[in-house]
């Protein structure tokens, strides 16, 4: 499924975020994890769209349709980001953050909490995974500029454990392709070197925002996906949405549990207050 939405730009420093916006009713802000495009949302943007939602799909910096010009990468910079493009959108926003986003969704809700009306965090990393310095320097030199695209390509199987999104192989070489133009392989590479969740982790603290955590079962990033999402429902007083059969991406692996998952949640959040 592919969506041709006109794509919109974002000033912010060093360069432009590049972003969609359907349908019209309260904003949701739909953000995608590193390495992915905002096409990531494909089957959830619409969903939102029709049960009568302003939705916003954005690019990370250096990924996708957004420039690659920036210097720094990382949960703090995606959360600038994700703020100014709620200011210029105006209004209150449910953020939904995938991976890397749920953190940068986190930093928002607890610096900005005038801008957030709920969290809706997919796959999320909150705080660093453990890993000891052999696990790091090997990530390190796997995500080296030179071979990311193709690294990626074989990786991105893994991530998308249990079943397939219907047109993963189609997506998959749009983000493969994406990652070879010029510039785009290292700002992904810069990206994965320079993010650390532990800005995010000391704000978990600071939300107030209503919080749904929603977790692959067979999510391969966590050791325990179940723990993970237990552990930040808990900090966050949020519910937490189980989806059999996922990976890192339920929102395209398992669109119907997560749309209803959201759905429901939003109509909690926005219309049952």
């Amino acid at each position: 499924m592919t969506t041709h939405n006109e794509t919109l730009y974002l000033s912010v420093t060093d360069g432009r975020i590049a972003y969609d916006v359907q349908g019209t009713g309260p904003l949701v802000v739909l953000v995608p994890g590193m390495g992915e495009l905002r096409s990531s949302y494909r089957f959830l943007a619409p969903a939102l769209v029709d049960a009568g939602y302003r939705v916003a799909s954005t690019d990370l910096r250096g990924h996708g349709d957004s420039d690659t010009t920036f210097s720094s990468y990382g949960d703090i910079e995606t959360a600038a980001d994700v703020s100014a493009l709620i200011a210029e959108l105006g209004g209150l926003a449910v953020i939904v953050g995938n991976s890397l986003a749920a953190g940068a969704a986190v930093i928002v809700a607890s610096d900005h909490p005038e801008q957030v009306t709920g969290l809706v965090l997919v796959g999320p990393f909150v705080r660093n995974p453990p890993a000891n310095a052999v696990t790091r320097g090997l990530f390190r030199v796997m995500m080296a500029p030179l071979w990311i695209a193709s690294v990626w390509k074989g990786y991105m199987p893994t991530l998308y454990a249990g079943r397939k999104p219907v047109d993963f192989d189609e997506y998959r070489g749009r983000v493969v392709a994406s990652l070879r133009r010029p510039a785009y392989g290292k700002a992904f590479s810069l990206t994965t070197r320079q993010t650390d969740h532990a800005s995010a982790e000391a704000r978990l603290g600071g939300v107030t925002a209503p919080v749904l955590v929603i977790m692959g079962e067979r999510d391969p990033d966590f050791k325990d996906p179940a723990a993970e999402a237990r552990f930040i429902g808990t900090t966050l007083h949020g519910e937490v949405v189980m989806v059999a059969e996922a990976g890192h991406y339920p929102q395209s692996q398992q669109p119907e549990i997560t749309a209803t998952a959201v759905l429901d949640f939003l109509k909690t959040v926005l219309h049952d207050a």
